[in-house]
């Protein structure tokens, strides 16, 4: 019976020792250029498409999107998406690359379930409150202009 209740201030001091330090503006510049690199690439797309194809900026827009999220997906597949994550943070989250990679990776993890009951049922784990709360805020924010501006 030698153990002894360890003090709350020598954890604690044991507790600040070990626990990783955050630096968040390391992180937020990460995530600026990450994000901004990515933002530079798709317009590149974009006018590469409009070249290439000779079609208006809408379409061009919209095949940039598919092939981003695209290559999320495949990325994720793949299985070095979230090390990316990790190190560029929100910078390659807040684009539609993060919201196919919320996808793809819930659709992974219950391939094994089948189609339905896994892939089908799972998919939109995670997307489905970002796709709820977008709807309802459009929803709230539509009101609040028809009530202020008028019909």
């Amino acid at each position: 019976m030698g153990d002894e209740i360890m003090e709350k201030g020598k954890y604690e001091k044991i507790v600040a020792k070990h626990k990783p330090t955050e630096t968040r503006a390391q992180n937020a510049f990460i995530a600026f250029v990450t994000g901004g690199l990515i933002g530079a690439g798709a317009q590149l797309l974009t006018e590469l498409y409009m070249g290439w194809f000779d079609i208006p900026k809408a379409d061009a827009s919209t095949f940039m999107l598919v092939t981003l999220i695209f290559f999320a997906c495949l990325f994720t597949a793949m299985g070095f998406f979230d090390k990316w994550v990790t190190f560029c943070k929100c910078g390659l989250i807040i684009p539609i690359t993060g919201f196919a990679h919320s996808m793809m990776s819930s659709g992974l993890e219950y391939k094994k379930e089948g189609p339905i009951f896994g892939i089908g049922s799972n998919v939109f784990k995670l997307a489905g409150s970002v796709i709820l709360y977008g709807i309802v805020s459009a929803w709230f924010f539509g009101l609040l202009r028809l009530i202020i501006m008028g019909g």
